[in-house]
């Protein structure tokens, strides 16, 4: 009873963890609005937050597999709330220190949101045996995640309002709250008893002829997580710069404010969490690969239905306004509604991705979850490519190829790129 006690205790842990690492790294996509209008940035460059947020996971996903083994879950969880700590007033100072800081708190941030992700991804997959259980017990942690994204969507777009005014400053009680996510996380794990899985101590004599990259699933996992992001944060962050550009602008969008901009967004994150609480709940009897290619299907469909539908067809799309508990209507396009509704697919891919990859991987799991972190870098420079395309282009909606093609090949890998053909190697 009292080892249940601490798992159950464990889980709710590394879920409140989940919340957290939503929380901030979702930060980045609404302050785009800001740094372009107080940067005067591009659509590529006002992304920058979010690059560095996810190019420090190409830095740290490695030493945090190697931390986790020295030092166990529980404290590389409690040094990642510092780093996020100093992260956050880093960013609080840009708004008088200028654009360069900025950048560094975000890559700081990363580092941090890179250590949780790979404490938590594992933990969960562990704690619920790998296989179905496991990537149930993701998914569940994922509701969390989501319903943290759409508090940061809304909460942003409140305080923006207008876009063409956007300052640092106008984030400062987002930022606030995120500071004090940490400060509590830190506190609350620090006298929490984590039940730990046992780290396997190698012989320094002996050398492992193998490792987590010698499983060609793993591999081609690394590449589907990296392109995953294109799809996870591509999709509403250039929903969000079409829906708030001007129709005069160099890439032009609808011109509406940045306010009913987040309350529309904020509804894609809003079926993610719906997704995830789907996943959460059949995950236990449908399989990953099966969740996952259907998914991904529907997405292309919803995704190419999005670009190519007429802007004269529209329809009323739902806003939430959460500070009067009520629903908004907006006349938009049908193909915004399409890509909304997109968060459905999205949502349980990540955990999916995670749990094909890992499957199967025994004493190489932590480093596995290392490496796996250091492709979430892909996040940031899928959605710069991207954000590249629509400059080119000047077109948000021919920029969403790049997307299609993600999950086309988020798609393959479910189908036949999972399957583990190194089943030989010895894993205890």
């Amino acid at each position: 009873m009292a080892n249940k006690t601490k798992q159950w205790a464990t889980i709710i842990v590394m879920i409140a963890l989940f919340a957290m690492i939503a929380f901030v790294t979702h930060l980045c996509s609404p302050m785009s609005i800001i740094v372009k209008n107080q940067f005067g940035a591009s659509n590529f460059l006002s992304q920058i937050g979010n690059y560095g947020n996810f190019i420090a996971y190409l830095i740290m996903g490695v030493p945090s597999g190697m931390l986790i083994k020295r030092y166990g879950y529980k404290k590389t969880a409690l040094m990642a709330l510092a780093v996020g700590i100093l992260g956050i007033l880093v960013q609080w100072a840009s708004g008088v220190a200028g654009f360069g800081v900025y950048l560094i708190g975000a890559f700081i941030s990363g580092f941090c949101m890179c250590m949780l992700n790979t404490v938590v991804n594992p933990m969960l997959n562990i704690l619920g045996g790998g296989g179905n259980k496991g990537n149930q017990l993701i998914q569940i942690g994922n509701v969390f995640n989501s319903a943290a994204a759409v508090a940061i969507y809304i909460l942003m777009g409140a305080l923006i309002g207008d876009a063409a005014k956007a300052k640092i400053s106008d984030a400062t009680p987002a930022l606030l709250i995120a500071l004090a996510i940490f400060v509590i996380g830190f506190i609350v794990i620090l006298f929490t008893k984590i039940q730990e899985p046992e780290q396997v101590v190698e012989k320094k004599e002996e050398k492992d002829r193998y490792s987590a990259l010698s499983f060609r699933h793993f591999k081609l996992g690394l590449l589907a997580i990296f392109l995953y992001g294109g799809i996870e944060i591509g999709i509403p962050t250039y929903v969000l710069q079409y829906l708030t550009s001007t129709p005069d602008a160099v890439v032009p969008g609808l011109g509406i404010s940045a306010t009913v901009a987040g309350l529309i967004v904020a509804v894609y994150w809003l079926m993610m969490l719906v997704g995830r609480f789907i996943g959460g709940t059949i995950g236990g009897k449908v399989s990953t690969k099966s969740m996952i290619s259907s998914v991904s299907v529907i997405a292309v469909v919803l995704l190419l239905f999005g670009m190519f539908s007429p802007n004269t067809l529209t329809i009323k799309v739902p806003g939430i306004d959460w500070a009067n508990l009520n629903l908004i209507f907006v006349e938009l396009p049908v193909g915004i509604l399409a890509f909304i509704l997109a968060g459905l697919c999205s949502s349980v891919m990540w955990g999916g991705i995670f749990n094909l990859a890992t499957e199967g991987l025994g004493k190489y799991t932590a480093m596995a979850s290392g490496l796996f972190m250091t492709m979430v870098c892909g996040f940031a420079i899928v959605v710069a490519l991207q954000g590249w395309i629509a400059d080119l282009t000047h077109s948000y909606m021919t920029s969403y190829f790049v997307v299609v093609i993600c999950a086309l090949y988020v798609l393959f890998y479910a189908l036949v790129g999972s399957k583990n053909v190194n089943k030989d190697i010895p894993t205890e």
